[in-house]
């Protein structure tokens, strides 16, 4: 960026490169084209002077190791047991008056009769075991202050197959208990909402908090990757969505890939321009290599 320059005239992609906001606005317009009438065009606005674009932003997943899902959120729950709730008992929402000594033997009646009704729910209990083995849902704190579960209505043996096997679903995976640990299906894509202003560390960890991924955002990386096989990482201070647009709407020519920190690596142009040669188109090309190499040793040696 030029310092002549103001800094309202240009847009961040990196915390060492910007891009004119008119150059930026124009793809941007291409980009909106390119995805008329579909939910992935772009919004914009200005706030003091600075463009923010937001949106839908599509990333694959390129795994070679497995993710593992959080059992249940980090959200706090008030967890009560079918036991703590009796039929007739006041929630906690409604304020308890203190009983008067003409109230306790009103209620003497109500009190019995609901030791009848609990009697009979342990022996209906009994035949709803799909019930008990399938882990409850709580509210949340943010759901209600505070609620007590109810058990559910009895359901059917499919209904409880159903919600015992498809707890939780990433990219087509059906999270249980015993499928908490898997890989996603390479290439497989999913999205997330972002800004202009989000880095690739904050993208990283809004995906992974999307899923309930329990692994760091430091084990993972975001790829450019294109489709001639040139392969280029993003830093944590780029800013996804821009380097999207950068590289055009089409993402059979470019798209974003989650990969692993450890395991990703990046492609230069030079050497991903021989990738989709087979081997024995690759070996001539070290022959031939080896024979110019071998005249030029003959030249230095004549010399």
């Amino acid at each position: 960026m030029k310092e002549d320059c103001p800094l309202s005239s240009h847009v961040a992609v990196s915390d060492s490169k910007s891009i004119l906001k008119s150059e930026l606005l124009s793809l941007l317009k291409t980009y909106n084209c390119y995805h008329e009438g579909r939910s992935f065009q772009l919004r914009h606005r200005e706030e003091e002077g600075a463009l923010i674009i937001e949106g839908l932003l599509n990333i694959a997943w390129g795994l070679r190791r497995p993710i593992r899902l959080q059992m249940q959120d980090d959200r706090e729950r008030v967890h009560l047991s079918s036991a703590s709730w009796m039929p007739g008992r006041p929630s906690c929402h409604s304020r308890e008056r203190p009983l008067q000594d003409g109230n306790v033997t009103a209620l003497e009646p109500n009190i019995q009769s609901t030791k009848r009704r609990a009697e009979n729910s342990r022996d209906s209990s009994e035949a709803l075991e799909e019930d008990e083995e399938t882990p409850q849902l709580m509210r949340t704190k943010s759901d209600a202050a505070c609620e007590i579960q109810r058990r559910p209505r009895r359901r059917t043996s499919g209904e409880a197959q159903r919600v015992r096997r498809h707890r939780f679903s990433i990219n087509g995976h059906f999270y249980n208990h015993k499928t908490s640990v898997f890989t996603p299906a390479y290439g497989s894509v999913t999205n997330v909402r972002v800004n202009s202003t989000m880095t690739t560390l904050q993208v990283l960890t809004l995906l992974l908090n999307k899923f309930r991924v329990e692994n760091g955002p430091s084990e993972f990386a975001l790829y450019i990757v294109h489709e001639s096989g040139e392969r280029t990482k993003l830093k944590d201070c780029e800013y996804p969505l821009v380097s999207r647009i950068l590289h055009g709407p089409c993402e059979k020519i470019a798209r974003i890939f989650l990969m692993e920190a450890d395991l990703g690596e990046e492609v230069p142009h030079d050497v991903a321009q021989y990738i989709k040669f087979e081997m024995p188109v690759l070996d001539s090309f070290v022959e031939k290599l080896k024979e110019e190499e071998e005249r030029e040793i003959i030249k230095l040696t004549i010399k």
